[in-house]
């Protein structure tokens, strides 16, 4: 059994123009219903549970959750389910939909980590994005957390936002820097077709910066993130030494974890799995003690190789050579105009991207995955 657990809450007060997650309006009768199905589908997978390491319930928005399903949630965890004594167990949160009652609540339940999923620190860009929260929020969830004695805190920026501009996002880093995070992530805003966001910028209604732009906003981040104690341990991740997410770690490393939850993924075994997106028949089924998988496959050894170099890439560490090998590759002839043209570089145990890869990550990993025949 995993030692790593992933818990979907699909709801939201209202789903971001950019979002292409699965997530249903909150409604209070049907959240309570779907947690009452999460809580049968993790008494279910419970066979054969080691102490878990780590526990990440996110979303949708989870903090959408009122209070008692929270308890209830945890209650089932805690009967069913050992962790072990630094178990990291996080909660995504976002600041329109957190208060400090719901914060020390967490916290009494064993929260120890909160991502919060602020995005910006300037309203304008917070209104582009239609987030529901102010800057004055994002600032006061940072701040509240902190209060109720949470110290491992994630804060989320994004960077390539309509409108948005070098020195807009440095102010949002600043800030976010001022409120002593031990960890910060930056994503790039990315339009997904099935969005609102995608079809105002392809009716050009909304502009996104231009690609240099974009580029200098995820080397800014680097050069002052870097500058100020964070270690840049993966492409969108910035954290405290010590403070890295044990979590997506593991999902980097090809690590095993089970999910739970509408449209939960899990990996085990070699085989990857997927639970039903559809909320009525994911609640049916838990209803009659059935497990809500939609689908499973066994990982081919060419999958296992393409996720070991899409995953292991993202990680400034690199890719295990021996991984590599394992999986009958050698990565470093396959790689040889890359590290030639300054991508890629190789030690005696990895290979990673260079400062330049870095910046242009998916033509780097696009043009080793071609190499290899992928």
């Amino acid at each position: 059994m995993p030692d790593f657990l992933y818990i979907h809450i699909p709801f939201c007060a209202r789903k971001c123009i950019y979002c292409d997650f699965l997530s249903f309006p909150y409604d209070r009768d049907l959240a309570l219903g779907y947690i009452r199905a999460l809580c049968t589908e993790l008494t279910l997978r419970k066979e054969g549970s080691g102490p878990l390491r780590s526990v990440y319930i996110g979303g949708g928005t989870p903090t959408s959750l009122p209070e008692d399903a929270f308890e209830m949630l945890f209650n089932v965890l805690r009967e069913q389910y050992a962790f072990s004594s630094d178990a990291e167990i996080t909660v995504e949160a976002n600041p329109g939909s957190v208060d400090a009652s719901k914060f020390r609540l967490l916290a009494d339940l064993g929260v120890n980590r909160i991502s919060i999923g602020i995005q910006s620190f300037i309203d304008d860009e917070l209104k582009t994005l239609q987030r529901i929260h102010s800057s004055a929020e994002a600032v006061r969830a940072v701040e509240t957390a902190e209060k109720v004695g949470i110290r491992n805190i994630s804060v989320d920026l994004m960077y390539g936002i309509p409108g948005q501009t070098a020195s807009s996002f440095q102010r949002s880093l600043s800030t976010a820097c001022s409120l002593a995070p031990v960890h910060i992530s930056t994503y790039e805003l990315t339009p997904e077709e099935r969005t609102p966001l995608f079809s105002e910028i392809r009716s050009g209604k909304l502009l996104l910066p231009e690609e240099e732009e974009v580029i200098g906003m995820y080397a800014c981040a680097i050069d002052y993130l870097t500058s100020r104690g964070f270690s840049h341990y993966e492409i969108s991740n910035f954290a405290v030494p010590g403070y890295e997410s044990r979590h997506n770690l593991n999902y980097w490393d090809r690590g095993e974890y089970l999910g739970a939850g509408a449209g939960a993924h899990s990996f085990r075994g070699g085989s990857r799995a997927r639970n039903t997106s559809d909320m009525n028949r994911y609640i049916h089924d838990l209803e009659r003690s059935i497990l809500p998988e939609e689908d499973s496959a066994i990982v081919s050894p060419e999958e296992a190789l393409e996720e070991l170099i899409f995953l292991g890439l993202r990680k400034t560490q690199g890719i295990a050579l021996s991984a590599a090998e394992a999986l009958g590759t050698d990565l470093v002839r396959s790689s040889g105009e890359l590290i030639e043209q300054g991508y890629l570089e190789t030690d005696s145990r990895f290979i990673r991207l260079t400062d330049k890869g870095l910046v242009l990550s998916n033509m780097v990993i696009v043009r080793l995955m071609k190499e290899l025949g992928l």
